[in-house]
């Protein structure tokens, strides 16, 4: 069964960092786009990041560009979301997507939580 976790989710203050990894198994993880989500309460979910393959193109939301970095490390299967320069508005549950054609999975979500 494919899986994808994230972890590092966590309680930040306000300019701080953390970093977001998602680990995937159960699929051939460097034949797949993998992205970062996430929704706030309230609000839809939304796109920050992502990366394809194999070249590494990236794409990032707008409000995150300059602090978030996202990459991947396709000999551990895994997708990181650096966070740099937290702020409040980043407050939201972070999701890791892996797309390749008609497949698509989801990660159950990690949270983050930007406050003083």
């Amino acid at each position: 069964q494919v899986q994808l976790v994230e972890s590092g989710g966590g309680l930040v203050q306000p300019g701080g960092s953390l970093r977001l990894s998602c680990a995937a198994s159960k699929f051939t993880f460097s034949s797949y786009v993998m992205s970062w989500y996430r929704q706030a309460p309230g609000k839809e979910r939304e796109l920050v990041a992502s990366i394809t393959t194999p070249g590494g193109n990236t794409n990032y939301v707008d409000s995150v560009k300059g602090r978030f970095t996202i990459s991947r490390d396709n000999a551990k299967n895994t997708v990181y979301l650096q966070m740099n320069n937290l702020k409040t508005e980043d407050t939201a549950v972070y999701y890791c997507r892996a797309q390749y054609r008609f497949e698509d999975y989801w990660g159950q979500g990690t949270q983050v939580t930007v406050s003083s």
